[in-house]
């Protein structure tokens, strides 16, 4: 008698394999997958962001009066009691520098926010219209990037500062001219950015589809053309920062900007510059300040520029 060996077959539960989900992979989340990697960028905004809120919340801590004169302390270096020093009239420099980065860092997103808005409206209206539209209106621009920035913010502050002051006051008066004359003087760049962005984009057929479907121009505007530009619209407002504290600077280092008593960045700048041998922490403090601001601005923009690019694919 043959002993067969019957095969034995070992029955295992069938085990489908789970599909693995992945997240839907959105434009936003790219670009913050993007930015976060730009580590410069991703450093300049965290440097930017604590600069702001040293100047919000910083004087509620640091509770020395800005304007508190001290002659027997003038010049004096950085110490505990005064870790930026003193300046020649025995003021706290890290006072005046909290209370003046309020003002400094006011005027540049103010400021942006002024040209930014003018720059879309102008290069929206041209590079959907086109035709002599688009013609005046880019002629417009080229004139205003003819004229020469500095002197011009120079003779519009010196002729409308003391109509504005006897109308509103001196404080809100010279802050709105400020923010008026750099707003207004800085749109063009944005403007040629968004025309070209729109000349793009009107083409695609979801616009021509919006057309067919009865969608005003306005609608067509605000709803299907503008959000799709809105990268270069984000780039060119964080640069438009930057910009903007320079020249807010410039004008008060010049002696045209804020009055005395409100220390501004470029204001404690002119009030050292006399005085640059004996105290050198007076220029140096305020002069690093706006360096370190701006250059952290310019760094997010830089990020950003690369983040918001759809040429780049993770």
């Amino acid at each position: 008698m043959s002993n067969s060996v019957i095969p034995t077959t070992t029955s295992h539960p069938s085990t489908a394999a789970a599909p693995i989900s992945h997240a839907p992979r959105t434009l936003w989340g790219d670009a913050w997958r993007r930015f976060r990697r730009h580590r410069l960028a991703l450093s300049g905004s965290f440097v930017f962001m604590f600069l702001v809120l040293v100047t919000i919340i910083g004087p509620f801590f640091w509770t020395i009066v800005p304007t508190k004169i001290d002659f027997a302390n003038a010049y004096k270096g950085p110490t505990l009691d005064h870790p930026f020093g003193v300046d020649g009239s025995g003021r706290d420099m890290l006072a005046r520098a909290m209370h003046g980065g309020r003002l400094s860092i006011s005027v540049g997103i103010s400021a942006m926010i002024v040209a930014i808005g003018l720059g879309t409206l102008i290069g929206s209206v041209s590079g959907f219209f086109g035709g002599i539209i688009d013609m005046l209106l880019m002629r417009l621009t080229d004139l205003f990037l003819s004229l020469p920035q500095l002197p011009l913010l120079l003779l519009l502050i010196y002729l409308f500062r003391d109509a504005l002051r006897r109308v509103v006051g001196p404080e809100i008066g010279i802050f709105i001219l400020i923010i008026a004359v750099i707003g207004g003087l800085n749109w063009m760049n944005t403007a040629r950015v968004v025309r070209a962005s729109f000349l793009s984009v009107k083409q695609k057929e979801f616009v021509e589809a919006s057309r067919c479907l009865g969608a005003s121009d306005v609608r067509i505007i605000a709803a299907h053309i503008l959000p799709n530009c809105i990268s270069p619209i984000i780039i060119a407002a964080t640069l438009s920062i930057g910009a903007a504290i320079i020249l807010e600077s410039t004008l008060s280092f010049l002696g045209l900007g804020f009055p005395p008593d409100f220390p501004t960045w470029g204001r404690m700048l002119n009030d050292a510059r006399d005085y640059l041998d004996l105290a050198p922490h007076t220029i140096l403090f305020p002069g690093f300040l706006i360096f370190l601001t701006v250059l952290s601005v310019n760094y997010m923009g830089d990020g950003l520029r690369d983040a918001l690019d759809p040429r780049l694919v993770m």
